[in-house]
């Protein structure tokens, strides 16, 4: 899959949720990655190869032929944050608006003069180190070749969805569910803390000043009821009439509300608020965003003078983020708020529910992003998955963000999306920072609080642990806990687990006592609890492979305990087995053990062989690729034993099936002039090859790693198979999205019964860094076999990739592989169509309506067994004629119906007798039948 663009969006599910985009301070390499930064699109850039190789390619187009165009600069810059860790207080915002600026002014300073010499126009940000600047191809060229240039990106815009309204849920004793669900009245109640002395902020698209639920808390709002807005509100991008607060979208009101807002909305009613407006209306500027950034460390009057860094809030709540992924744009940003003591609270992202779906920001380490829960305390579908950056467990939190009343321009509303639930998280900690404020400004500890007194919640679907997790992270959100953890005496507890003398890592290390939590030992077996309520706890600690240990421990008030802890191993026995399937060994397979660490890999004969405690496990032997289907067996161990598999191989509706190849890769000797991006030429084959069982004397071969029967095809976002969208009809040895560079080529082979295709060390697109090698062999009775090497980087593995073949309509295919680790270095897979088959094609005339599906299933496995779900579905191309072909035993009775799924899911079956027919011993059977008739 390919970002040709940078992408960022509102994380709205049933709501907008953020904003993020043209990352001005993204790594070089993820600029490679996303724009393809060694790929030549447009007119590329006079000068050196890596100034060239630091534009982005959509820049190069902007400026082709005397145009001119908006692009980001962004510099090497370096740390200017050594003061600002040393200072305490509202003085480390102060060493950040001083140090880091100065440091940004000094980096800038040459490019500056350079662009006052050829009168561009330009804007620089001391927070990012990065400058807007507005040239032709010969600023660009110049502005690449200075050494202190990392990257130039293009100027895109960042568009936000539609907002969509949740449903009302019922108040708790006159408080919003969620508020109740955190705690937050307790803390009022019992600790008489609203969040009083505290500033927060949000980077949004503004807020309603006046708002009745608002009003009285904005830090602007003076004593005699008259208003000030400067260092209170900040327009970067002038929307607002006059200069004065405003919200013209409703989000950003919504999101202050649920912090600061009166009458039950809000987590922390106390805390004073002050507004930026980063986005300007359903489109945020990155100008308008860096523009926040800037002025959250030093409020300005409303002009954009007079910075005071002493008025800094204490919080800022950011409810956007960009596409999934990590793209370090924001980073500097986010990292100088972490320096000037203010917590940057973001949401996680509406991308879910697929793993590795967490948005930009959200995903950075230094970031605390929040995913969203229920009123049923059910994760919500489209909270976005971890891991973040550098593998880390994101979100870091879970808090309540389905179906939140809050406060919108002229009233309420309520709303749905990580929007909602990153803003308890940020009012929580006003309410920490109000209760203990020793506390304010150390970011450190109050992440460490909200982590050891998160509600654990148990999914590790997406990675992690039952304490910690990709869903999850720490767990539910609770205000009252974590205000209650730092006002109380507290203490420390770490420790080394190991056995046999080693580290153990993975071990869970579960406490009970005035808290109760679990987390797992890391790499070198060490544990800790940074912060614990003091009072004495039993700890228990297990890990797999080890009998469990437990003790007990106090904890005191300031003091560090610590329990080390040698765990004795368990009995155990070795499992040994070979897999099959179809009487071939499968090689590559793994094969695990349920709910255990324990995984091994079966060698290139199919065997395998592990060590196993006593006890009874469910073992899982699962396929590379989608030749056999994956098959579970009880196993209980008491003793050593074999247990060979034989695991069901598959096929689709025409009897296509795989195997592991036999035969080596073949190499090919004629070039195809084929080059560069999303390219296809034809080729005639020196032989009529069989593809569900039409035969083909021409083909186009596609840059793309794919063989096309019907037209050329240059689609570069792969898909699973079948699906009856373009392309169609065609084999799929490596579907990605490649490029053909000088270093690689695409080649054919011809004998009198082979035809090879050869994709010889292709890149993928946007990264050189990562190679791959296919050989594709085309045999006479349409057997085909798919040959890989010269694999380099991940992708190269198949974990973007497409690797199968398909039917002309789209209907029947056989995916060996789909977005998953199924080739390595020297392996290979052989596609057999059936053997002893005719060849079957049904053909309806049926009249539908926009919606429905025409189906045929029947008495004989290859047409479902009657079972609906697996009947096979008709090609509309010829419509009112459906069509499908299949494979079908000869000599065979066969009954079967034809049927319409509707738009409901529910099934019309034909009206009239069941359809017989009994196949013939050789050719076709064909059918021309109406629906019902």
């Amino acid at each position: 899959m390919r970002l040709r663009s940078w992408a960022a969006a509102f994380g709205a599910a049933t709501v907008m949720t953020g904003v993020a985009g043209a990352p001005p301070a993204a790594a070089a390499q993820g600029v490679a990655a996303a724009q393809g930064a060694t790929v030549a699109h447009g007119n590329a850039v006079q000068g050196d190869s890596a100034a060239h190789h630091k534009v982005a390619a959509k820049v190069k187009t902007q400026v082709a032929n005397g145009k001119t165009a908006s692009f980001w600069v962004m510099l090497r810059g370096g740390d200017g944050l050594a003061a600002a860790r040393a200072a305490k207080g509202k003085a480390k915002a102060t060493a950040v608006y001083r140090d880091v600026r100065a440091g940004a002014n000094r980096d800038q300073a040459a490019l500056r003069t350079l662009l006052g010499k050829r009168k561009a126009k330009f804007q620089a940000y001391w927070i990012a180190d990065t400058m807007r600047v507005t040239g032709d191809a010969g600023t660009l060229a110049a502005v690449a070749a200075r050494p202190e240039v990392k990257a130039v990106l293009p100027d895109d815009p960042i568009r936000l969805p539609a907002v969509q309204a949740g449903a009302a849920q019922a108040e708790v004793q006159s408080v919003e569910w969620n508020i109740d669900r955190i705690g937050a009245p307790r803390v009022w109640s019992e600790r008489g803390d609203t969040g009083a002395g505290i500033v927060v902020a949000n980077v949004d698209t503004g807020v309603q000043f006046d708002h009745p639920a608002l009003a009285a808390n904005y830090r602007g709002r003076n004593a005699d009821g008259s208003v000030s807005h400067d260092y209170n509100w900040y327009d970067p991008s002038h929307t607002c009439a006059d200069n004065l607060p405003c919200d013209n979208a409703g989000h950003g009101t919504h999101t202050m509300g649920t912090m600061a807002g009166a009458d039950g909305i809000g987590v922390a009613p106390g805390a004073k608020w002050i507004a930026a407006k980063g986005c300007e209306t359903n489109s945020c500027s990155i100008g308008a965003l860096l523009a926040a950034g800037q002025w959250i460390v030093a409020p300005t009057d409303r002009a954009g003078a007079n910075p005071r860094p002493d008025l800094a809030p204490d919080v800022v709540n950011n409810s956007w983020g960009g596409g999934s992924g990590f793209d370090p744009w924001y980073s500097e940003v986010v990292n100088n708020w972490v320096g000037a003591g203010i917590f940057p609270a973001f949401s996680n992202g509406n991308n879910g529910p697929i793993c590795g779906s967490s948005s930009t920001p959200g995903s950075y380490t230094a970031t605390y992003a929040s995913g969203v829960f229920d009123v049923n305390n059910t994760i919500a579908s489209f909270s976005s998955r971890g891991s973040g950056q550098d593998g880390t467990v994101k979100p870091d939190i879970a808090a309540p963000g389905v179906d939140v009343r809050s406060s919108i321009p002229g009233g309420y509303g309520v709303y749905s999306g990580t929007s909602m639930a990153s803003p308890h998280t940020a009012a929580t900690v006003a309410l920490i920072w109000a209760a203990a404020p020793a506390l304010r400004h150390d970011i450190a500890a109050t992440r460490e609080i909200l982590d050891e007194t998160a509600i654990d919640t148990d999914d590790t679907s997406c990675g992690g642990t039952a304490a910690d997790n990709n869903v999850w992270g720490q767990g539910k959100l609770d205000a009252y806990a974590a205000v209650t953890l730092a006002v109380s005496p507290a203490g420390s507890l770490s420790g080394t687990v190991t056995g046999a003398g080693f580290p153990v890592s993975g071990a869970t290390v579960t406490i009970a006592g005035p808290a109760s939590k679990s987390l797992t030992t890391t790499a070198d077996g060490g544990y800790r609890y940074a912060r614990l309520l003091a009072g004495n706890y039993h700890v228990r600690i297990t890990a797999f492979g080890y009998d469990t240990f437990e003790g007990d421990v106090s904890i005191t008030g300031g003091g560090s305990a610590r329990l080390d802890a040698a765990l004795t191993t368990s009995a155990s026995a070795l499992i040994n087995g070979l897999l099959t399937s179809g009487g071939s060994p499968i090689p590559g397979a793994s094969v695990a053990l349920t709910g255990t660490p324990v995984s091994v890999t079966s060698d290139s004969g199919g065997h395998y062989r592990l060590a196993v405690p006593l006890g009874s496990y469910e073992l899982v032997a699962r396929p590379a690729g989608g030749c056999a289907a994956p098959t579970t067996r009880p196993l209980t161990v008491t003793g050593d034993q074999t247990l060979d598999l034989d695991l069901p191989l598959l096929s689709d509706h025409y009897g296509y099936t795989c195997a592991a190849a036999t035969e080596g890769y073949s190499e090919g000797s004629q070039q195809l002039q084929i080059t560069g991006d999303d390219s296809s030429i034809a080729v005639t084959l020196p032989f009529s090859f069989p593809l569900y069982g039409v035969a083909h004397t021409q083909a186009w071969v596609g840059s793309n790693g794919l063989i096309a029967f019907d037209n050329a095809s240059t689609s570069f976002s792969n898909t699973t198979l079948p699906l009856n969208t373009e392309p169609n009809n065609a084999l799929y040895p490596f579907w990605d999205d490649l490029y053909i560079d000088a270093a690689a080529g695409v080649y054919t082979a011809a004998t009198a019964d082979t035809f090879v295709v050869e994709w010889r060390n292709v890149m993928f697109f946007g990264d050189s860094a990562q190679r791959v090698s296919v050989s594709a062999i085309l045999h006479t009775d349409g057997t085909v076999t798919y040959r890989y090497r010269g694999l380099i980087g991940e992708r190269a593995t198949g974990t973007s990739a497409t690797i199968g073949l398909e039917n002309a309509g789209g209907t029947d295919g056989f995916a060996y592989a789909y977005l998953t680790n199924a080739v390595a270095d020297g392996s290979g897979v052989t596609m057999h169509p059936p053997a002893n088959r005719i060849a079957a094609t049904f053909n309806v005339t049926a009249t539908t309506v926009w919606g429905q599906n025409v189906y045929v299933v029947g008495s004989i496995p290859e047409l479902g067994q009657w079972d609906p779900v697996r009947a096979v579905p008709l090609s509309a191309a010829t419509y009112p004629v459906w069509s499908a072909s299949l494979s079908l035993p000869p000599n065979t009775p066969v009954e079967f119906k034809y049927l319409i799924k509707n738009t409901d899911g529910s099934w019309t079956w034909e009206p009239t007798p069941n359809r017989t027919t009994v196949t013939p011993p050789t050719g076709q059977y064909i059918t021309h039948d109406t629906f019902g008739s």
